[in-house]
């Protein structure tokens, strides 16, 4: 790897490893469809017009489909089930979590018709990074953090099949209008739930600064670098940043809001990063080019 795609690849792995810490601190003051609001209406300011100066908008427009549906897995759903779940989990808990979605992508791709066959070092894998999810989720499993558990679950089910109909539907759409129509669209739909939660006061500075950066750092500025990952080092190798998130994650969650550093996270992160290193092995190099399309990984935008 070149030192350009080092550099992009150790930026990508802290934007899309602190939006757990900053959504953690944003829902101190503001609503859950306020948030989802503001990450996404500023990610959508900031690359709607470099989609509309780049052209053939008129694909956006021949995929809008499968595009909402996408979007509604990608963000929709997920940023705001995310931000509910934190009022109870810790950011660093939150992340290690979304770290199964390379383990729940496998599951989904063959359950809707992967051929690909599951040989003994993928199915250890999977097994490896269920149990460290188990061991990461088995205390919390008594009240409220239960209903946490299972949002933040739904968010990895979402995060693992957007990609999937990103894949198979949307080979057409350029990255660039993916990302910036699915923000606009979430965008719209987040502006009526954000218009009647919106603060009668304004948050503090703490809290506008989490809020700008999730938008503009950790959105726009994050798939804009993306993009520019994949350009440098091709698909396949600019997702290896996926398994460097959850790490981050903790780290941010621990020195910035003194999060616990137990034993208990670092044996289910050691678990789940080696079930997900497994799960996703290849046997042999695919003879043809992996589509070059958005996939949010494990840490929204959100990501």
């Amino acid at each position: 790897m070149s030192r350009r795609g080092w550099v992009l690849f150790a930026l990508m792995s802290v934007l899309w490893g602190i939006p757990y810490l900053m959504i953690k601190v944003a829902v101190e003051d503001v609503s859950v469809p306020v948030l989802v609001f503001a990450r996404t209406f500023l990610g959508a300011v900031l690359l709607l017009p470099l989609m509309i100066r780049a052209g053939d908008l008129g694909v956006v427009r021949r995929h809008w489909r499968p595009l909402l549906v996408f979007a509604a897995l990608e963000i929709l759903g997920p940023w705001a089930l995310l931000s509910d779940a934190e009022h109870r989990l810790t950011s660093s808990m939150t992340g290690l979590l979304i770290a199964a979605v390379p383990i729940i992508a496998v599951l989904v791709a063959r359950v809707t018709g992967d051929a690909e066959r599951l040989g003994p070092v993928r199915w250890t894998g999977l097994l490896v990074g269920l149990a460290g999810v188990g061991v990461l989720a088995g205390p919390h499993l008594g009240g409220g953090n239960a209903w946490a558990l299972g949002e933040v679950m739904l968010v990895a089910l979402g995060y693992a099949t957007a990609p999937i109909i990103a894949t198979r539907q949307l080979k057409e759409l350029p990255s660039l209008h993916l990302a910036a129509s699915s923000l606009a669209f979430a965008a719209v739909v987040y502006t009526g739930p954000a218009v009647a939660t919106w603060p009668e006061e304004v948050p503090g500075g703490r809290v506008l600064a989490a809020l700008a950066g999730l938008g503009v750092v950790c959105t726009a500025l994050a798939f804009l670098l993306f993009f520019e990952l994949i350009r440098e080092v091709g698909t396949s190798r600019a997702m290896v940043f996926t398994y460097v998130n959850p790490a981050v994650a903790v780290v941010a969650g621990v020195l910035f809001l003194d999060e616990p550093l137990t034993a208990t996270i670092m044996i289910s992160f050691a678990l789940i990063l080696c079930g997900s290193v497994l799960a996703t092995a290849r046997r042999a190099p695919a003879a043809t080019p992996t589509p070059e399309v958005l996939v949010e990984p494990a840490s929204e935008p959100a990501s």
